[in-house]
């Protein structure tokens, strides 16, 4: 083995003129003195490690493992919510406890998108595979905790979402570092089927949890948690034995005012985009609410502060000059906006099937967790399909043209959706959530893969953590997005719909006119969870109803039927938003430019 060593003053090592843009005077300066990292094969140049070439399928497996586990937990309790609130006895539909389902459904997520970066950044200063380990053991214990809650009722849903946050800070050690770990593993040629393996199981992970919920929760509503527990602990001893630290390793003061500005003003931001999606007054939602408006834009005030913070300190959090090279800044616009369009995507077919397609074709509310996510499984086979491929060939073409054409091909599948009837023929249906899934498969692995090749190999821990923020708080964002486009589509047709349609089975109209005026929102979560909310809004008056006809109010065809019409029209609204997001995705995506690693121009890789 031999290295090749050039300076920056050879005349073969200037980059050239059509790349100089992209490395900014101070990130060329640093690289000077920059140690090049090695692969596996080589003789590790920070630890003098010798690691053999299948260390870097062990990273591999072990941040594949940790990926899917956190991804998974985060889908397994969609679908388990029913069964979850039913163990501890508390109705989620009812007013008061809407904002209890909120949080249970987005207190992971928030969590997530809060500390990535500043835990990625940690890894840089610590070591990636020590960060990512400790993610697996804080992982565990809080899996169990969520398991064994002795609570009834409203403290149970406390305890629950309390202790899912405490288990989103696992799933942030685990996200922020899995795929600085693999980059520092993988040679640049190789990084790209890497990214897309593990981007596979965090799609796959997602769609497995739907399924494994709707299996798992009729048990018992703890299995949903513990089924965790043994690949945490696996995970945890095997990354402690195998996995190395292997990257560069950087040292740094802890950027205290940063990380602490950021943390608040980003859970501000998504606290009031929660609360939005809630009742305000006689408004359907709460976007005019003083407490919403305060916090975002509280939030956005602070995070506004964070951006002037981090450019005064000598070692910031967030490395704002990394967005001057254009792959790094043009990757994150993308996954940003492709975020955007997929975040939602889940809530709205899970909705689409529980509430309205299944019951119509025969199938009882309670069998809908487990159906809808049969029926979701095109999604991941297109995933399956096109994630590793698509990653094996940006390495050798350039992550462009696969993660471009992949968010053409995802709107492409949106508007197919769009035009798709409400009470569509299955084969159609499925045909369409394959193209979907092949889309964002060709998307995921090779944007990436550009992005974590662009970075320096001192700051891809913080990179990386920057790029899940990204992907996280837009999920958060996407969720309240196309809840609004929801509820608004529902807020302008479903009162006379309900109104019309009870009062022709006989309800009086008072009762009729009262179940109309109720937040639409409470339909939408209805829907989502797979319940049949008839009987509930009927309330006493249901006794004053013939047999025959409370047995169709409250059967599985009579609520869905009616409100297909109104969801039809909050499903046109939701899906032009992704859309338009898909394609101005593609739009940054395709401005990354061609192939580029970092440092290529500059200095030789390893030559073996």
């Amino acid at each position: 083995m031999k290295r090749a060593t050039r300076t920056l003053g050879d005349t073969r090592a200037t980059p050239r003129p059509h790349e100089s843009s992209r490395f900014p005077g101070k990130i060329l300066d640093e690289l000077k003195d920059e140690p090049q990292g090695s692969y596996p094969g080589t003789t590790n140049l920070v630890g003098g490690l010798d690691l053999s070439p299948r260390y870097k399928w062990i990273a591999l497996s072990n941040t594949t493992l940790g990926v899917l586990m956190a991804v998974l937990n985060t889908s397994i309790v969609l679908i388990a919510l029913p069964d979850i609130f039913r163990g501890i006895g508390l109705n989620p539909l009812t007013p008061s406890n809407t904002g209890y389902l909120l949080w249970m459904l987005m207190g992971f997520m928030v969590v997530t998108a809060v500390l990535v970066v500043s835990l990625g950044r940690l890894g840089d200063m610590f070591g990636r595979a020590r960060m990512f380990n400790l993610g697996f053991l804080v992982f565990s214990i809080f899996s169990i905790l969520l398991s064994i809650t002795w609570f009834h009722g409203a403290p149970a849903a406390l305890y629950l979402i309390l202790i899912r946050v405490g288990q989103g800070v696992g799933g942030a050690l685990l996200m922020a570092n899995s795929s600085a770990i693999l980059t520092d593993a993988f040679p640049p040629d190789q990084r790209g089927l890497a990214m897309g393996i593990n981007n596979v199981a965090m799609i796959a992970g997602s769609f497995i949890g739907l399924v494994l919920g709707g299996v798992l929760a009729p048990v018992s509503w703890r299995l949903v948690f513990l089924v965790s527990v043994p690949f945490g602990i696996f995970g945890t001893i095997w990354s402690y034995l195998r996995l190395k630290d292997v990257g560069i390793r950087k040292h740094a003061k802890i950027d205290w005012w940063g990380n602490a500005s950021f943390a608040l003003g980003l859970v501000m931001l998504l606290i009031g985009i929660t609360y939005g999606l809630l009742p305000y007054g006689h408004h359907s939602m709460g976007w005019t609410s003083p407490f919403v408006l305060a916090t975002i834009l509280g939030g956005i005030g602070i995070l506004f502060v964070f951006g002037v913070i981090e450019t005064k300190v000598d070692q910031p959090m967030f490395r704002i000059p990394l967005f001057r090279i254009r792959a790094f800044a043009a990757g994150n616009g993308a996954n940003l906006l492709a975020s955007l369009s997929r975040g939602g995507l889940m809530f709205i077919i899970i909705m689409w099937l529980q509430g309205i397609w299944l019951p119509q074709h025969g199938y009882n509310f309670s069998e809908t967790p487990l159906w809808a996510g049969i029926y979701m499984l095109p999604l991941t086979i297109g995933f399956l399909i096109s994630g590793p491929l698509s990653g094996l060939l940006a390495d050798r073409f350039g992550a462009r043209p696969f993660a471009t054409g992949g968010l053409v091909v995802a709107g492409l599948s949106f508007y197919l959706l769009e035009i798709l009837p409400v009470n569509f023929s299955y084969a159609g249906f499925g045909a369409i959530l394959l193209l979907t899934g092949l889309g964002f498969g060709m998307f995921g692995a090779p944007n990436q893969t550009g992005i974590m090749n662009s970075l320096p190999p001192d700051q891809r821990g913080a990179g990386a953590g920057m790029t899940i923020t990204f992907m996280s708080a837009a999920q958060v964002l996407s969720i309240g997005i196309f809840f609004t486009l929801m509820i608004l589509g529902l807020a302008s047709s479903l009162p006379s719909t309900l109104f019309h349609g009870l009062v022709a089975q006989g309800v009086s109209q008072k009762v009729a006119l009262r179940i109309s005026h109720l937040p639409p929102v409470g339909s939408l979560f209805a829907s989502f969870l797979g319940y049949n909310p008839m009987g509930a809004l009927l309330g006493s008056s249901i006794h004053h109803l013939p047999h025959s006809t409370v047995k169709y109010l409250t059967g599985r065809s009579f609520f869905p039927r009616l409100i297909t019409a109104p969801f039809g029209k909050g499903l046109h609204e939701a899906f032009d938003f992704a859309i338009g997001a898909c394609f101005v995705g593609a739009v940054s995506s395709y401005l990354r430019g061609t192939k580029y690693i970092h440092g290529q121009d500059i200095l030789d890789a390893t030559v073996i």
